[in-house]
């Protein structure tokens, strides 16, 4: 059945772009994508198949970190071209049988969409054909709380996600709206961060004379300190309770 389906490729979305919208069912009901989840960050990330090794772990992973994404404000969708029933098979096997790297008895409560048609996966452009025609990468789109694709990232079907990763992104977005600065390579909460690019060498000299929290390279090159409690006491929810 599946080498007889037919698809007509789109392009996919880039970051900046509206998310496209949607809807479809999923494990928790009918989901209008992403209109109902105006306010919030969300995740969207596709997998390849259900009862799949590497799926497996990566939806553990996912579920025993929702807590830490919620926190972000941020909300977690799955998908793959599943059905609807291989899906609730699957995670009730996941909650049942599987323990894996200390973790176990691991519901997952966020929705895994059904997309048996592959239109959502069409939509996204998260069927890939050099890697399969009938399953979808590991992609993972972020869209901020207007609706908007801020990062896109892609695995090939043999890699996991690296899950770390996939929360450092978040807070660095996060911070960047909040404190207008950019992240250094491999930053992480607590590290320093880049200041706007001052624009010219006499602006820079005069931003370095009134700022001395600043630590400038070169003119275009500046950073300042932004600790970790600071970016947690402005984007954690579970601060602000």
């Amino acid at each position: 059945m599946e080498e007889n389906r037919e698809l007509q490729y789109t392009p996919m979305p880039k970051i900046g772009e509206k998310a496209p919208s949607f809807k479809a069912v999923t494990t928790q009901g009918d989901i209008n994508f992403p209109e109902q989840y105006k306010g919030k960050w969300v995740i969207l990330f596709s997998h390849p198949a259900d009862f799949t090794p590497v799926c497996t772990s990566e939806f553990m992973t996912f579920a025993s970190m929702e807590k830490e994404f919620k926190d972000y404000n941020c909300e977690l969708v799955g998908l793959s071209v599943d059905g609807l029933y291989s899906h609730i098979a699957w995670l009730r096997t996941i909650k049942e049988k599987i323990e894996y790297k200390g973790m176990k008895d691991i519901e997952v409560t966020f929705p895994l969409i059904e997309d048996i048609t592959m239109e959502v996966s069409n939509k996204y452009g998260m069927v890939q054909p050099g890697e399969s025609n009938t399953k979808a990468v590991r992609a993972v789109f972020y869209i901020d709380p207007k609706g908007i694709i801020r990062t896109i990232l892609y695995y090939p079907l043999s890699t996991g996600r690296n899950f770390d990763e996939l929360l450092r992104i978040l807070i660095a977005l996060q911070t960047a709206d909040e404190f207008d600065i950019a992240t250094p390579a491999d930053w992480r909460p607590g590290d320093d961060v880049i200041v706007p690019t001052a624009g010219s060498c006499g602006v820079a000299k005069e931003r370095m004379e009134k700022k001395k929290d600043l630590k400038c390279y070169d003119w275009f090159f500046c950073t300042k300190k932004l600790t970790k409690s600071v970016i947690e006491s402005k984007l954690k929810r579970s601060k602000k309770k």
